[in-house]
């Protein structure tokens, strides 16, 4: 059993940071033309969301979201389970020339992300992929960096960084746990 030792964002700080990310991306994309956001299941799936509900405040503009199930493409699938469950992947438009924003929780390792560009390739072949996430823990084995990042959280390996989120949770936090 885990043990919260922090909680390090709150239902208002998580909404500020992705209203954040929500400008960034806007920004950096002169605006939402070819702009497509996927969202890694789970969390990175209601994360894409908000952040595409925030874009229409903004922009007046609908992005498209998409849930993609990058189960298949992960390089550790055997540690996961002799027979990984799949689950759908729901990208009902197409993302050939597209300027694709993966969205997910926590990017720790990078391993998550990479798996979710192998995913999105073989749905088509974007102009762009750009990586948004809650959190940057740190710790990468891969050369992968999230170009929108809510907050970075320096954290040890015996950490668990949580993000909770009321459809999955009952609440909206970041909390650090420690392993017990």
């Amino acid at each position: 059993m885990s043990q919260v030792k922090a909680t390090l964002m709150d239902e208002p700080a998580i909404g500020r940071a992705l209203s954040r990310i929500a400008h960034e991306i806007i920004e950096r994309n002169d605006g939402t033309r070819d702009v497509v956001l996927i969202g890694i299941r789970r969390r990175g799936v209601p994360l894409a969301q908000m952040i595409a509900e925030n874009i229409r405040k903004y922009e007046q503009a609908d992005v498209p979201v998409g849930e993609l199930d990058i189960m298949l493409y992960r390089d550790d699938l055997t540690t996961i389970a002799d027979m990984p469950k799949v689950s759908n992947t729901n990208v009902p438009f197409s993302v050939t020339d597209k300027r694709v924003v993966i969205v997910d929780d926590v990017l720790y390792t990078g391993r998550t992300a990479r798996a979710a560009i192998d995913a999105i390739f073989a749905l088509g072949r974007p102009a762009m992929i750009q990586l948004a996430v809650l959190v940057d823990r740190g710790h990468r084995e891969l050369p992968i960096r999230a170009d929108y990042v809510g907050k970075n959280i320096p954290t040890s390996h015996s950490e668990v960084v949580a993000v909770q989120l009321p459809e999955y949770d009952g609440e909206t936090a970041v909390k650090i746990l420690t392993k017990d």
